[in-house]
């Protein structure tokens, strides 16, 4: 099949190069020293889903229509990464795999005639240099749109993704977008300390704010009305008893969810991002949180306080000790 893939950092990377494995006809958009070291010597896979040279082609946009698309970019670039794409992606099957809660809704805006089904990858990826990804930790992909049971499109979609990788088409997609929601809390304290998402849940400071976070989300999510999917072994029954445990009990969410990642750092989509000297899209994970929170008249200053601490580091480039992490959110709540 041919598949059209619209950025390859590290999640998009990943897919290209596992499709290309599948042995489907894989075409991305890449920019600058991306696309120079694609074009030049391919598209490096390693890690735990073993090595893989993909041999594909490599340009600023993509230059024929294909059957199928990914688009990978982060959040705050979906909108004109999908423009400067539009006519290729107009009228096929296109999946929207980004962190946060708008990216399926963006895209259903900017391409009213093509199926927009969204993905939430549960794979962590590291991209430490141009045109090479290593996968960190396994997991599925889940794909779907709304709440409600996946489409035909959704399914032949998860069918030819599943030839690369575990995934999975899946009804109440809106649940689930919260419930990856809850997982990426984990992104910001390393964006904000320089430190692995491992050793900032391993500090007993860092993880109590860290659950505290996850926790100000959960409550926010079940009083606006949301039922979470199951992802990663959480569930809404699971997230709803972490809602009203005793702190010290909360605090075992974190820690089991470092556990399911292993011992290679996982650095964090956000970390990432600011190490290259990009801008993150911590607007679109914590700040979703208080995005929706301010729309229901109400607050989130934990997640508020984490989202202000990394816009600082994006800022000033200096992270921040544990002491001042502590201080600042101690400060806002």
């Amino acid at each position: 099949m041919r598949i059209g893939i619209v950025g390859v950092g590290a999640i998009g990377g990943t897919i290209a190069a596992l499709l290309d494995r599948a042995g489907h006809d894989v075409a991305v958009t890449a920019r600058g020293s991306g696309l120079s070291a694609i074009r030049a010597d391919g598209l490096w896979l390693d890690g735990k889903w073993g090595a893989h040279t993909a041999e594909i082609t490599a340009s600023e946009r993509l230059t024929s229509t294909p059957d199928l698309a990914f688009v990978c970019t982060k959040a705050q670039d979906a909108a004109d990464a999908i423009g400067a794409n539009a006519s290729r992606l107009a009228g096929i099957p296109v999946v929207i795999v980004q962190n946060g809660l708008e990216g399926l809704g963006t895209a259903s805006r900017l391409l009213p005639e093509s199926e927009c089904i969204g993905g939430l990858a549960l794979y962590a990826s590291n991209h430490p240099e141009p045109g090479r990804v290593s996968v960190t930790a396994t997991g599925h992909t889940y794909l779907g749109a709304g709440a409600s049971e996946p489409s035909e499109a959704t399914r032949a979609a998860a069918s030819v993704l599943n030839d690369a990788m575990p995934t999975r088409a899946t009804g109440n997609f809106v649940g689930c977008q919260w419930t990856k929601l809850i997982i990426n809390e984990v992104n910001a304290m390393p964006a904000i300390t320089g430190l692995s998402v491992q050793r900032t849940i391993a500090d007993p400071r860092l993880r109590r704010i860290i659950a505290a976070a996850m926790r100000e989300a959960v409550k926010l999510g079940i009083d606006t009305g949301i039922r979470f999917g199951s992802l990663q072994g959480l569930n809404d029954a699971l997230l709803r008893m972490f809602a009203v445990s005793p702190s010290a009990l909360g605090r075992l969410l974190p820690r089991l969810m470092a556990r399911r990642m292993g011992a290679t750092p996982n650095l964090g989509s956000t970390l990432q991002s600011i190490r290259r000297g990009q801008s993150s899209e911590i607007d679109y994970l914590s700040g979703a949180v208080v995005a929706v929170a301010l729309a229901h008249g109400r607050t989130a200053p934990i997640n508020a306080s984490l989202v202000g601490l990394v816009h600082d580091v994006e800022h000033s480039g200096t992270f921040f000790n544990v002491d001042a992490v502590v201080e600042r959110v101690n400060a806002a709540r």
